[in-house]
């Protein structure tokens, strides 16, 4: 049975479902796998080398998750960035649109900024090919006196489907 992430759509105390018993205990257990493990390899990049760039996650139809990443392009003249993020996020989507024949779910992991919040965040927008979406993102901050990153409560967030779209 896969692990309880503690994420609810409905406000608490007022009997609505959670989100997971909405979706096929199948489709839920593989949107859970994805979501966990983009933010374990996003925690990590963050620890090892103080950032990550967008990456993708896939459950192959055999059930195994597998990396995705592309090469980032350089960013726009005159942007204070060293790489285009959207760029990437972009060619990331695109190339699981291009092979979702071959898993039956993914996940885009990247860095955002919450606004309201002033803090960073890690985003896994999960999808399945049965078209069940979910989202969550994890504030987290450096603790500049520690040299430790600080992470927040996870927290479900919008999502719309970008790969099974057509």
């Amino acid at each position: 049975m896969a692990e309880d992430n503690g994420l609810d759509s409905g406000a608490a105390g007022t009997g609505q479902a959670s989100w997971r018993d909405t979706v096929p205990e199948s489709t839920a257990t593989d949107l859970e796998n994805l979501l966990g493990t983009g933010i374990s390899a996003a925690q990590e990049q963050l620890e090892r080398n103080g950032g990550f760039l967008p990456f993708a996650l896939t459950v192959q139809n055999d059930g195994e998750v597998r990396l995705v990443a592309v090469t980032p392009a350089d960013a726009e003249e005159g942007s204070d960035g060293d790489f285009d993020a959207d760029a990437m996020i972009s060619d990331l989507t695109v190339l699981l649109r291009q092979n979702r024949e071959d898993f039956r779910a993914a996940a885009v992991v990247c860095d955002i900024l919450l606004v309201e919040e002033e803090s960073d965040a890690i985003h896994v927008a999960t999808e399945h090919r049965d078209g069940h979406v979910f989202a969550a993102v994890l504030p987290y901050s450096a603790d500049a006196a520690t040299r430790t990153w600080e992470f927040g409560e996870l927290a479900a967030d919008a999502s719309e489907p970008s790969v099974w779209v057509d």
